[in-house]
């Protein structure tokens, strides 16, 4: 069993930053990938960015040269510095780890942007 325990959200200002972690523990394996989500009310949960064991990374056009994903092997933790924080980036974010066949989300954390 894998468990995902997400922290660092929020209430920011816009034009303000936050930095989530998320930490793996239990059977991960060392062959994954780890990415961030974000869901805002009445919308579909979508990709923010990913980066997998070789730390190739994959971003949202939406959140490109804003946000940086990284990741540190040794602690099993995603990070996601996000600056320049902007009212649509108000949503629930969901780390998510996936290996071969499977897949395990966290249980979010709360990102609100406003003034």
């Amino acid at each position: 069993q894998v468990q995902l325990v997400e922290s660092g959200g929020g209430l920011v200002q816009p034009g303000g930053s936050l930095r989530l972690s998320c930490a793996a523990s239990g059977s991960i394996g060392s062959i994954y990938t780890m990415g961030w989500y974000r869901q805002a009310p009445g919308k579909q949960r979508v990709l923010v960015a990913s980066i997998n064991i070789y730390s190739s990374t994959n971003y949202a056009d939406s959140v490109k040269g804003r946000f940086t994903i990284s990741r540190d092997n040794a602690k099993n933790t995603v990070y996601l510095q996000m600056n320049s924080l902007k009212p649509e980036d108000t949503a629930v974010y969901y780390c998510l780890l996936t290996g071969p066949g499977v897949g395990y989300w966290g249980q979010g954390t709360q990102v609100t942007v406003s003034s």
